[in-house]
């Protein structure tokens, strides 16, 4: 199979090879096929220039029988603008010829033709450009000779621009429009010969996006022409308002030529639709059939946003007699002046002397009249050929489109201007130099000048030229003519907070308002909420939700809320951090105060019964109940008092430290004379026994080293723990969330509960002791008044233990303080109260008889 392959394959080969030697026999002929397409306007020079414009903006519709050679296009619809940017051309050229600066010696010629608009014949008569399209045969080496013209001005349309750049690009023919703005026309791998005098959309899309923004729209619908200026500028536009947070309610195309149905269902969908900011990516005639549409509609009160295709043009503003378009804001072109131009634009003679069909309509139709007898019903007059435009107001005598022929005069000197550098221009040109259309592209994109009005022209590295608009308002006053008020420049080269001046202020919006519309979908979210977008709507449509507690925004359209730091709180609107207030049981408030007191009021209590003691020291009811403890005892009831103020204040490091260690070791020491106590009540008892002298084994001086030894523990206790992790201030952020709890951090909780349980180990055993000794005989029974102090401090500090835990912030101090003040009252009153009535109320008991009298036991 293999071999059989090959012999086909070289057999094929063979007869390629033969077809190409007998080929090379004969001679190739270049021929004309198709129909001769003559310019409208042609005149002969040196150097010959091409121009493609839409002296006709429409075209009649066949149906096509495929059998028949199709009758050449019937153009409909007379576009003056389209005239005058042909004078703009022709005034340009004129004025080079007769220039002895520019090209001396050279003279530039024109051939110019009618694309009626339609993008197929824009292409045909590009190439008829680029040929010389005579019916005649000849020999093939004159198949390659150069293009007749070598430079193309036009079109005015992105779409006929593409399409015409798209084919000669290969030849590098330079085409310089005035009018193109599509973004896509920068692209040079597309379109290499491609330049243009106006500025790309890729500037305008994102001005008319910075300029929505800058007015505080959110919420826009969009309507564009389906081509390729309205579809890529949208994009732009699109891809620009999203990074500005801009969303579209609606974005839709259409084309004049659209049927009526699917019009109306634009009309629809902008009636039904919330958004008051319409921005309009329109060329002018498709401008001119939303207007109408709006009109038969009664739509108004919309406000427009324009591009410079429609927003500057006197014939738009004459065919909104219903007033749909006032208050429109937009982007244009910067106003210009050529001059001399005016006049050459308005001096039509030479294009009705062209003897031109296309001219003589130009002229009936310029004029209202006709060169024709008339026998219709419309009667008009008969034409001269000497009618004059003095008087005369239509499009073609509105000069509001100056800045465009202004483009137009520009790119025909860039021509100029680059064959003035290639032929060596001095006082004479070198004739002699060859024009290759790829040199001229260059020289093009390289050159810089200022024209006779100073406007500097050069192009970047896309074929563009700096982008620089004027924000225009339409202003209309009193019913009269649309003014186009110049409200604000953007200037693209400038940083980006600069680029964009508006005067707000000059605005008049939409139905002659002077208040700036509101369109947004949902209304801005204040500080102190955060937006939540709904579901299934753009980013746009949102809900605002209050922030949390302890949580703020303090901007508008806030998307999250921030969370306060750990030493501040929301405010009530939730927009600003406030400093938490601190909290401490102060001396200064009313539980600080009482508790201040109550300690005070205990201190100067056991100083009373001391005094009392001291006075009665010699009674045997003071000898007897073992004085020497019982002061000790009172001393350290004392400090009991006092310590619970080392409580009470804003915690410190000294204070921390000593607070806790204060309260364990003077407890301690109150505990162990209460103990002491105790057991010398029980010893006394003993000793009364016959056999025992228990008593050598707890005289004074064991009493005195179990105080100390119970104490010293304690104090071993204490230096520990404020040597290993002592107490220390806090802030306590998690108490409440809107204050801040000052208090003192245990450091070591093994410590503190160290100290507490060995304060209830020895009221316990203190507790026992007394409990044994409860039965003694009444006149020598201190070990009952023990027993009920004890009961009462084991109490208190039982319930202490759940109330502390369980008590927020300075509650929990006080009830640590509540706690001491109360098991130091107990002990005061239940051991030393008693005694103190005796001897101050019953002093006949306070005898050694009646001590000793009852004590015998039964």
């Amino acid at each position: 199979m293999s071999a059989k392959r090959r012999l086909r394959q070289g057999w094929l080969l063979l007869q390629f090879l033969l077809i190409a030697c007998f080929s090379q026999a004969e001679e190739l002929v270049c021929s004309q096929n198709g129909d001769l397409e003559n310019p409208q306007l042609v005149k002969d020079g040196d150097v010959m220039l091409g121009g493609l414009f839409s002296f006709h903006n429409n075209w009649k519709e066949r149906e096509e029988t495929y059998t028949d050679k199709p009758l050449p296009l019937q153009c409909t619809s007379l576009n003056f603008r389209e005239f005058q940017l042909a004078q703009a051309m022709l005034f340009a050229i004129e004025e080079i010829n007769n220039s002895s600066d520019l090209l001396p010696g050279i003279s530039l010629g024109y051939k110019i033709y009618d694309t009626c608009g339609f993008n197929a014949r824009s292409v045909k008569v590009a190439l008829a450009l680029l040929n010389n399209y005579e019916n005649v045969s000849a020999p093939s080496k004159e198949c390659g000779r150069p293009a007749q013209v070598q430079a193309i001005m036009g079109e005015a349309s992105s779409s006929p621009s593409t399409a015409i750049a798209t084919v000669i690009g290969p030849f590098f023919i330079p085409m310089i429009s005035h009018f193109a703005t599509c973004a896509c026309l920068s692209d040079k791998s597309k379109y290499p010969s491609f330049l243009r005098t106006i500025p790309s959309d890729y500037y305008q899309s994102r001005a008319l996006a910075q300029l929505v923004r800058h007015f505080g729209w959110t919420w826009v619908g969009a309507v564009r022409t389906n081509d390729d200026y309205g579809n890529s500028g949208m994009a732009t536009f699109t891809e620009a308002a999203q990074h500005l947070g801009i969303c579209l309610e609606y974005s839709m195309s259409f084309f004049r030529t659209d049927p009526a149905d699917k019009i109306q269902k634009i009309i629809n969908i902008i009636k039904a639709s919330t958004s008051k900011v319409i921005v309009a990516f329109l060329s002018q005639a498709d401008m001119d059939v939303i207007i109408h549409e709006f009109s038969s509609h009664n739509l108004t009160g919309y406000q427009w946003v324009g591009t410079e295709a429609w927003i500057f043009d006197f014939q738009t503003a004459a065919g909104d007699r219903n007033h749909i378009l006032d208050g429109a804001v937009g982007l244009s072109i910067p106003k210009a002046h050529v001059s001399g131009l005016q006049e050459f634009i308005l001096n039509v003679e030479p294009l009705f002397s062209s003897n031109n069909d296309l001219f003589t309509e130009f002229w009936e139709t310029l004029f209202g009249c006709t060169f024709k007898r008339s026998y219709s019903v419309e009667i008009k007059t008969q034409c001269t050929g000497q009618e004059d435009l003095t008087g005369v107001e239509n499009t073609f005598t509105d000069m509001s489109l100056m800045p465009i022929f202004n483009n137009m005069y520009k790119g025909v000197y860039a021509v100029a201007h680059a064959l003035h550098n290639i032929l060596s221009c001095n006082q004479t040109c070198d004739s002699n130099a060859q024009l290759h259309p790829l040199t001229i592209l260059q020289q093009i994109k390289e050159i810089y000048f200022k024209t006779k009005e100073g406007d500097e022209v050069y192009f970047n590295a896309n074929g563009d030229p700096a982008a620089k608009y004027e924000i225009i308002n339409w202003q209309r006053r009193d019913n009269g003519p649309v003014e186009f008020a110049v409200v604000g420049l953007y200037d693209a080269s400038l940083a980006g907070d600069r680029q964009m001046d508006v005067q707000i202020e000059s605005i008049i919006w939409a139905q002659n308002s002077l208040m700036m519309p509101v369109s947004v979908c949902s209304e801005k979210c204040p500080p102190g909420t955060r937006k939540v977008l709904q579901k299934g709507k753009p980013i746009c449509c949102y809900d605002c939700l209050h922030c949390a507690e302890g949580e703020i925004s303090n901007s508008t359209d806030s998307v999250t809320c921030v969370r306060c730091p750990l030493d501040s709180w929301s405010n009530e609107n939730r927009d600003a951090c406030i400093k938490k207030e601190t909290e401490f049981l102060s001396y200064k408030e009313i539980m600080g105060s009482l508790l201040t007191v109550a300690s005070l009021f205990g201190t100067c209590m056991t100083v009373v019964v001391a005094v009392i003691f001291v006075t009665y020291r010699n009674t045997p009811l003071v000898r007897a109940n073992n004085s020497e403890l019982s002061f000790l005892l009172l001393f350290s009831l004392k400090l009991c008092f006092l310590c619970s103020l080392t409580f009470i204040g804003q915690p410190s490091d000294w204070s921390c430290m000593l607070r806790h260690t204060s309260f364990g070791i003077t407890f301690v020491l109150c505990i162990s004379c209460v103990l002491g106590k105790t057991i010398v009540v029980l010893m006394a008892f003993k000793a009364t026994l016959p056999g025992r002298n228990v008593m050598k084994w707890f005289g004074p001086t064991q009493q005195r080293v179990s105080v100390l030894g119970f104490t010293l523990i304690q104090v071993i206790i204490c230096i520990l723990w404020l040597s290993i992790s002592p107490p220390f201030p806090s802030k306590n952020f998690e108490g409440f969330k809107d204050k801040i709890i000052l208090e003192c951090a245990l450091g070591s909780a093994v410590g503190f509960w160290a100290v507490l349980g060995y304060i209830g180990f020895l009221a316990v055993l203190c507790f026992i002791c007394a409990f044994l000794a409860r039965k003694l005989p009444d006149n020598f029974n201190e070990a009952k008044f023990i027993t009920f102090s004890m009961l009462i401090f084991c109490a208190v500090w039982i319930t202490f233990i759940p109330a502390y835990v369980s008590s927020p912030g300075k509650f929990s101090v006080a009830v640590e303080i509540f706690a001491i003040l109360a098991s130091s009252f107990g002990l005061l009153f239940c051991i030393f109260i008693p005694k103190c009535y005796v001897m101050l109320i019953k002093p006949e008991k306070n005898t050694k008889k009646n001590m000793m009298g009852k004590g015998a036991l039964k």
